[in-house]
């Protein structure tokens, strides 16, 4: 086996703390050998954690590309508005990608990535981390045995969770379209193409309708503030920034976590420091009164090939930050719970098997371990210069969708034909 040489252009949460992380299991298989990013201490980090030597570490992806090609494979994990950009330039440069989802935040840039990947022959692998992981393995498997029949109704729920939508979607980079793209591009263009592949079905047309309903001024608690550190309130709204990054069970600092999301709002957190950043950065401004315009709920019906019907719910209000299935077949049906890595196969008829996810597999850690196995599929790819699942022209296909499924919405639920948009994109 190869070890491959990596640039990593794009040092946020999935860049520095997550693919690059890569390495330390598997050195072996990728060696860091240039980073950039337009925070400087964030260079400094990964250039000294990842012994990079300082001629290649960069103060931007452009001052990066602007160099000759520095290894094998670019992982680009800038901000959505740059992918087109940076992607296209790295390919050009003769580059094979890891692009970081969504591929770009408007139809024509996803197009024009995918067109000039296709030019260029290099292999493109879209983070749709989804498909490399043993729960939706597990699904597909038991659709493809054939004991259940075949698909003709999805429902699915994009459970986005109540801390996770005030960390990202109203306090985050990914707050407002105008920033960066809308969410349920960012948030399901992960779920669109998820419920392709387990359906083998493209979808044909969408409708979608959805809003901005709580997260606004109007809802605000009488007497809060516009900081959580002043509010009268801190103790008992659920979106005090002090209760999430702090006290919540499961990300909270008082709880042993120093991963995400408390790395987004200071490298190395420690109470003085992630504390500061809550007075006085984006991450502790009331969730009423940040500059948000995304939608904090959102449902799209997908009319698919051969008649096969899919409902997708996306909201915020939830306790769980997870995804829930149930896939309706001709003989049987599955449901599917990744809060508790659950897959239940029942035929009709027939008695149920139930899949638990956490005995079919050694590795939970991001996306259920997709994130480390979609890494790994990639340079076994590359090794025998095959192609990889998630590779850019299907990923390009789930993007389209959920670009409809936004237009749908924006006209009030109105029907939306995937072909026709495209045609009307290009």
């Amino acid at each position: 086996m190869k070890q491959y040489s990596v640039a990593i252009a794009g040092l946020g949460g999935r860049g520095l703390h997550t693919y690059a992380k890569y390495q330390e299991k598997f050195p072996d298989r990728m060696k860091i050998v240039a980073v950039a990013d337009v925070d400087a201490e964030k260079v400094r980090y990964a250039g000294e954690k990842y012994a990079v030597p300082s001629a290649y570490r960069f103060n931007s992806a452009e001052s990066m590309l602007a160099c000759d090609k520095l290894a094998d494979v670019m992982i680009v994990a800038t901000q959505d508005r740059q992918h087109r950009e940076h992607a296209i330039k790295a390919l050009e440069k003769g580059y094979d990608l890891l692009l970081e989802k969504p591929v770009a935040v408007s139809a024509s840039d996803c197009i024009a990535i995918r067109d000039a990947a296709v030019k260029a022959k290099r292999l493109v692998t879209v983070c749709h981390v989804l498909r490399y992981t043993a729960f939706f393995r597990t699904i597909k498997n038991a659709i493809q045995s054939g004991e259940i029949g075949e698909p003709v109704t999805v429902n699915a729920i994009e459970n986005v969770g109540y801390w996770h939508q005030a960390h990202s979607f109203v306090r985050g980079n990914w707050r407002n379209d105008t920033i960066e793209s809308p969410m349920i591009l960012q948030k399901c263009c992960h779920d669109f193409d998820i419920l392709s592949w387990l359906t083998d079905k493209r979808c044909l047309s969408v409708s979608s309708v959805g809003s901005l309903k709580y997260f606004r001024s109007e809802n605000a608690p009488k007497g809060s503030t516009e900081r959580c550190v002043d509010c009268p309130h801190v103790k008992t709204c659920p979106y005090s920034a002090i209760r999430i990054y702090f006290e919540n069970d499961e990300i909270g600092f008082n709880n042993g976590n120093r991963f995400w999301p408390c790395d987004i709002l200071v490298e190395n957190p420690t109470a003085e420091t992630l504390m500061d950043a809550i007075r006085t950065g984006p991450y502790g401004r009331c969730v009423f009164r940040c500059d948000n315009n995304v939608v904090d709920h959102q449902i799209v019906n997908m009319n698919m090939e051969d008649d096969v019907t899919v409902s997708l719910t996306m909201t915020a209000f939830t306790a769980a930050n997870s995804r829930w299935l149930k896939i309706m077949c001709t003989r049987g049906e599955i449901i599917a719970d990744q809060a508790k890595n659950l897959v239940t196969v029942t035929p009709f008829g027939g008695k149920s098997t139930v899949y638990d996810i956490t005995k079919m597999t050694d590795d939970l850690s991001g996306h259920g371990g997709g994130d480390n196995k979609m890494m790994t599929e990639m340079f076994d790819a590359l090794d025998c210069h095959g192609d990889v699942s998630s590779s850019i022209e299907g990923s390009i296909a789930a993007h389209l969708t959920a670009f409809a499924a936004e237009e749908s919405r924006l006209r009030g639920g109105e029907k939306t034909e995937i072909a026709k948009f495209e045609r009307q994109t290009v």
